[in-house]
């Protein structure tokens, strides 16, 4: 039996295919804690006036069963737009059939159709076959980088402190 790979853009109708995905991942991650998307949520973030994302969706034989979720971000060095790739996943009775591949270059190909500067994305640095993944692929690992996040009720302490520059 032969194996057909599609990828196309997700549409508002596969919110609960994304949040089951992204559920998976974060299983996958251990950081299931952390999940408090819901339909509802992705349907206004990804599909809404405004949106904050966009997804894609990989198939295998025509069965949803990965996902990258990514989202245009600018380069001041380049003064070009980028594309960060948040997420990707691919569930695991799936891989190794090139459907991971198949997301990553539909998104390189996309990147390159809006004159991006660059595509990046990170990893977990316990992720072995996903770092080698990425690099068989010409990535290259940034290890000078450290991200920086605040999120939650750090992020409503941060925007509350006074500085000077206030109006």
């Amino acid at each position: 039996m032969s194996i057909v790979l599609t990828t196309r853009p997700a549409t508002e109708d596969d919110c609960g295919i994304l949040l089951r995905l992204i559920t998976e991942l974060a299983d996958y991650e251990k950081l299931t804690h952390e999940v408090v998307a819901t339909e509802e949520s992705l349907r206004h973030t990804l599909f809404g006036a405004n949106r904050a994302a966009e997804a894609m969706i990989g198939c295998v034989n025509g069965l949803p069963v990965g996902m990258a979720i990514f989202f245009q971000n600018y380069s001041t060095f380049l003064a070009r737009p980028g594309l960060y790739l948040e997420d990707l996943y691919v569930q695991p009775a799936h891989r190794g059939v090139g459907l991971g591949k198949a997301l990553i270059v539909s998104l390189a190909r996309l990147a390159v159709e809006r004159g991006c500067g660059r595509y990046e994305w990170t990893v977990l640095d316990w992720n072995t076959p996903a770092i080698e993944f990425y690099q068989s692929l010409g990535a290259e690992m940034k290890t000078d980088w450290r991200i920086m996040r605040v999120t939650g009720a750090a992020l409503t302490r941060m925007a509350q402190i006074q500085t000077a520059a206030q109006p």
